[in-house]
């Protein structure tokens, strides 16, 4: 892990372990509310952290990130919620990853749906998840030939993650199945549904 500004007014843990930074991020949060510290963001990726902040609370910011990281609190971590999305498996690529993983369709929705995942970082659109704890047996890159439409509600899989489009977009993902559930609403006191360390179960519905 190293630990550097990020511009004039952010900071960045980087090389990190992935599905680290949702852990850390929480952890970052709690240690700047007691020590009064203020950051106005934590934004977790796939191996990287930034802390947005006001460019004079910069070297506050990186040496408590410091802090974090040399006395190893990066490992312990707090169970997110339970958050639950039913889907029907009927996508457009269902067949073609069966056949690319060598599994029946049954196969690969059962490996799909009986997974426990975990929300790794936030992305590419309002509301877009990526999603840890994908079967290795699943694991395809992405599709050579994007989609210019991927329809919202859409499950789908594209390397080590999994994850829902949260309204229709551009896409190179793999389409396992379509679900009603809203992953983004400005209506709501937390617009996305999922947030980084949510846990997410899909379920198989007819």
């Amino acid at each position: 892990m190293r630990v550097r500004p990020y511009g004039h007014e952010a900071s960045i843990i980087d090389q990190l372990h992935h599905g680290a930074a949702a852990s850390l991020r929480d952890l970052v949060l709690d240690a700047c509310r007691s020590r009064t510290v203020r950051c106005i963001d934590v934004i977790p990726a796939a191996t990287s952290l930034v802390v947005t902040h006001d460019g004079r609370d910069g070297e506050a910011i990186r040496q408590l990130l410091t802090s974090i990281t040399e006395h190893g609190t990066v490992a312990s971590r707090t169970v997110g919620q339970i958050v639950e999305i039913a889907v029907r498996y009927d996508g457009a690529d269902l067949a073609e990853v069966a056949h690319a993983c060598s599994l029946s369709v049954e196969r690969v929705i059962s490996l799909h749906s009986d997974a426990d995942y975990e929300v790794s970082f936030c992305g590419f659109a309002p509301g877009f998840a990526y999603l840890t704890g994908l079967p290795s047996e699943l694991h395809l890159p992405r599709r050579s030939s994007p989609r210019m439409r991927v329809p919202a509600g859409s499950v789908a899989i594209a390397a080590t993650y999994s994850a829902v489009y949260p309204r229709e977009s551009p896409g190179g993902w793999h389409l396992l199945g379509t679900t009603q559930a809203s992953l983004w609403d400005v209506t709501r006191a937390l617009p996305a549904l999922l947030q980084p360390g949510t846990r997410v179960r899909f379920v198989r519905t007819p």
